[in-house]
């Protein structure tokens, strides 16, 4: 059973990851046919990286919470595996 959390948590948390990097890469890029997939990705992502946004200030133009929210999400991650195995 724990491996299947860990699995789940690994998974879970990985996706997340991947939707805020691809979130990050598609923001440099103007295309109306992506819109619906944009919007997609801000829905899942939004809620991770909004209370991050509210804290961290803009640097001009770039936005450095979602590395610093893709640095937490990876500390959590490993805390929840480490929390479920007992170490």
């Amino acid at each position: 059973m724990k491996d299947f959390i860990i699995l789940f948590i690994g998974i879970l948390f990985d996706m997340i990851y991947l939707a805020i990097i691809i979130r990050i890469v598609l923001s440099w890029f103007r295309s109306s046919g992506m819109a619906r997939f944009k919007y997609f990705l801000k829905d899942i992502t939004d809620p991770v990286l909004v209370p991050f946004q509210r804290v961290i200030p803009r640097l001009g133009m770039i936005d450095i919470s979602p590395i610093i929210a893709i640095i937490v999400i990876d500390l959590v991650k490993n805390l929840l595996i480490s929390l479920i195995l007992g170490i």
